[in-house]
């Protein structure tokens, strides 16, 4: 009899110690899970890559040849997606992706320098331009009216970063005084032409006065 009871007791022993070990593996099994959870919803921002050209969370600015070479605060615009892939509305019915029209680009102004209090998601940014894509891929082209700044100025609509709507004026705006250059590069490729002709046209402007 005495040693069913001390079977018996061993075993609810045994028992026990086996819910104490489930109970302590269970609540780690938990906490990982959670931490994995977290990471997930933790926004990972890529670098910059300027060998490649991807600028993520970023727009982009390049020059025109001969209209930026006279106005140098005018030139092509576009966006890149949380991956830094840059698209921009190149043309009639014609959104250029990882392609940016006109050249490489000389200036970029990143959207969370520019709006470091508004939050939004990888996940909300390209579906902006997603949707801006698909919708600026059945309208015509016409640099005044609706051009590379109108299809930015979508896109940022889109996030509702504030409660009145973009303008291309803004934009330029924006990227002109707060863009940050690509190097020298990007500083020569923007204002020398403009210098250029500038000076040639002030020389041939003297010789015309000195003749009269």
């Amino acid at each position: 009899m005495s040693n069913n009871n001390s079977e018996v007791h061993i075993f609810e022993e045994e028992g026990m110690q086996q819910h104490i070990d489930d109970s302590a593996i269970i609540p780690q099994q938990q906490h990982y899970n959670n931490n994995n959870e977290n990471n997930e919803e933790e926004e990972t921002v890529l670098p910059i890559d300027f060998i490649h050209d991807r600028f993520p969370y970023c727009i982009v600015w390049t020059p025109i040849p001969l209209i930026t070479w006279l106005l140098p605060f005018v030139g092509h615009m576009g966006i890149a997606t949380s991956e830094g892939i840059i698209h921009d509305f190149a043309g009639p019915y014609y959104i250029s992706v990882d392609n940016f029209s006109f050249g490489r680009p000389t200036k970029y102004l990143s959207l969370q320098s520019l709006f470091p209090d508004k939050q939004f998601t990888s996940k909300e940014l390209d579906e902006a331009i997603k949707n801006s894509k698909k919708c600026y891929r059945k309208l015509m082209y016409n640099f005044f009216c609706n051009n590379c700044h109108h299809f930015v100025a979508n896109v940022l609509n889109q996030l509702n970063l504030r409660r009145t709507d973009f303008t291309i004026v803004e934009l330029g705006f924006y990227l002109f005084f707060y863009g940050k250059f690509i190097g020298i590069s990007g500083v020569l490729k923007t204002f020398l032409p403009f210098c250029i002709l500038t000076l040639l046209s002030l020389f041939f402007w003297i010789k015309i006065v000195n003749l009269f």
